[in-house]
């Protein structure tokens, strides 16, 4: 008999893996692109624009961005199993089954 929790595991754990193999490759490319770029741009003078320094930076806006989508992820998961906590009579199941 298929163990179907298995082989949903395996083939979540085979998409995660491909997806951090793109990912690896489009940081490599990212890198060796943006040295190319470096390499054939000039060099221009720093401009201090007003404000800048209060602007946030990259990384805390994706740190924040995701801060809020586990957050948001989190209470769906609740809110789901809430559902079929309810739900549970109505199609049989028991608590803890």
């Amino acid at each position: 008999m298929i163990d179907i929790t298995s082989t949903g595991r395996d083939l979540q754990d085979e998409i995660l893996k491909l997806i951090r193999t793109s990912q690896d490759t489009v940081v490599d490319a990212l890198q060796a692109w943006t040295a190319t770029v470096q390499s054939v741009t000039p060099s221009f003078p720093n401009v201090n624009l007003p404000y800048v320094d209060q602007l946030p930076k990259p990384e805390s806006l994706v740190n924040g961005a995701y801060d809020f989508a586990e957050q948001l992820l989190s209470t769906q998961r609740k809110f789901a199993n809430d559902v079929l906590q309810v739900a549970a009579p109505l199609i049989g199941q028991r608590d803890g089954a």
